[in-house]
């Protein structure tokens, strides 16, 4: 310690032995020395007692002694079975320092000595106070298989807690304190949709144990989709998240919560996702009342727009969700959806991009007739849905759950296609390395149907692809093994 003293020291040291040197020196010739100032002017000017806000720049600090007990850590504990001697520990050295505990030091719980080990896994988070019965929100990934939970207070009072109920598609989790006391501080629920772009946002968690951090950015964008779920609709921030902030609250400069610090990108500097809180409010009754979620579903599997599908579909522009599949048996057979009909509104509302559909399927509760908007032949219908129980997490029957076109190839034809006939079915052979169906269609792929028409010889293929208007794309059904999807190529003209 005393060595590292000296090293911080020494620089400052440095500089007031050279100002003795020159002192000296200038005394040696007989230059005058200046009296000394009185001891009342080398005084420092007392501090204010709380520092002034400049005009204009938000008063953070006020902000976070108003917000922060409402902040709570959460930590978790799970207990992993290994098996006598096995040395592999298969959570990582992270299980092994230090999370590991018992009286062996090796992680064994009394009790166990003939069989396997048990060995208790740690995990962190942060989460907030919505009520004054002892409900905290965090996330669902945080929780995910605890045995133990823990919440700790901002004042350092510390309860066992239990889940009353997730959401994992939303990836949000509700918490009751065991033993809750009556002087819980609240956290105030905001409104992320009159949030903007640009806005300041404050952030406090529990990065990496180091409980009570406050970290401040702006909202960098919203309605990002990052592959999370069908649900993704993010608000992007560069207030700084790491490990550990998962769970936490996004403050607006009102102190309400406009997000769930949820996400970060781990190629990114200052990149976090949160999961906006007025998607929160919707599912948070009855995840209290009830433990769980539920949703509506209309049973098609859609894929993502693009301007040469709407060109081929007589779309004036790329909107919507373009239906690749309908489920048997599924509300939307029933009333009549079919494959290659685009859904451009529901309940009269504007479907902007194929993965909104789902966020907007989704608050119907079951049994909920909804009207749906599709584009069908260039014309424009209504079509009234008696909505199903979107079914578990493990289920099969997901709603709307978006796919994003794309692929890749090798053959000749307008398409660029090399096709053959194989039980009356046509088979692509080949896709020209620098044709128009390049990116879009493999070898293998089974063309079901040319502008929604079926074909199942590779004659037939010919004649529809002739016969197709040339002043846009030509809308193929291709079959790439269970799975069949819309694409649109542009012929070649030479």
């Amino acid at each position: 310690m005393a060595n590292m003293t000296a090293r911080k020291l020494s620089p400052a040291l440095l500089v007031l032995a050279f100002g003795a040197a020159g002192c000296h020196s200038a005394a040696a010739a007989g230059a005058p020395i200046a009296a000394t100032p009185p001891a009342e002017s080398l005084q420092t000017p007392a501090p204010f007692a709380t520092p002034p806000v400049l005009p204009g720049t938000p008063d953070i600090a006020t902000l976070v002694a108003k917000v922060k007990p409402s902040v709570v850590n959460i930590t978790t504990v799970q207990e992993v079975k290994n098996p006598r001697g096995d040395l592999g520990f298969p959570g990582g050295f992270e299980e092994l320092f230090p999370f590991f505990h018992g009286p062996n030091g090796h992680g064994r719980m009394p009790g166990n000595e003939g069989g396997d080990e048990v060995l208790k896994r740690q995990a962190l988070g942060s989460g907030f106070l919505v009520d004054s019965d002892g409900h905290v929100v965090t996330n669902a990934h945080v929780i995910d298989g605890a045995d133990t939970v823990k919440v700790k207070l901002a004042d350092d009072r510390e309860y066992r807690a239990k889940v009353v109920g997730k959401d994992e598609r939303l990836d949000v989790a509700v918490l009751k304190l065991e033993n809750a006391p009556h002087d819980l501080p609240v956290a105030a629920l905001g409104a992320s949709d009159a949030m903007r772009v640009g806005e300041y946002v404050v952030a406090i968690g529990n990065p990496f144990g180091l409980g009570n951090t406050v970290t401040m950015g702006i909202v960098s964008a919203k309605g990002r989709t990052i592959g999370a779920g069908p649900y993704d609709d993010f608000i992007q921030t560069d207030a700084s998240i790491n490990p550990g902030n998962s769970g936490g609250p996004l403050f607006n400069l009102r102190g309400q919560v406009v997000g769930i610090n949820t996400a970060i990108n781990p190629q990114g500097k200052g990149i976090g996702f949160a999961i906006p809180i007025d998607a929160v409010k919707m599912v948070l009754p009855q995840l209290i009342a009830s433990g769980h979620v539920s949703r509506g579903r209309l049973g098609v599997v859609i894929q993502g727009m693009d301007e040469d599908l709407a060109r081929a579909l007589g779309m004036d522009r790329a909107h919507g969700a373009l239906v690749e599949q309908v489920e048997p048996g599924s509300p939307a057979e029933r009333a009549g959806i079919k494959s290659g009909d685009v859904i451009v509104a529901i309940d009269g509302q504007d479907v902007p991009h194929s993965e909104d559909l789902p966020r907007m399927v989704a608050p119907h509760k079951p049994g909920t007739h909804t009207h749906v908007t599709i584009l069908r032949d260039k014309q424009t219908q209504v079509i009234e849905v008696a909505l199903a129980p979107l079914e578990d997490q493990d289920g099969h029957g997901s709603t709307s759950q978006p796919r994003e076109p794309g692929a890749e190839q090798s053959g000749s034809s307008p398409l660029g296609l090399g096709v053959a006939d194989e039980n009356g079915r046509v088979v692509v052979e080949r896709v020209a390395p620098d044709g128009p169906a390049q990116g879009k269609v493999h070898a293998g792929d089974v063309i079901e149907s040319v502008n929604q028409q079926p074909v199942t010889t590779t004659s037939d293929l010919t004649a529809k692809v002739r016969a197709a208007p040339g002043d846009r794309p030509v809308l193929l059904r291709v079959k790439r093994g269970d799975q069949s999807r819309y694409v649109a190529i542009e012929r070649r003209t030479h």
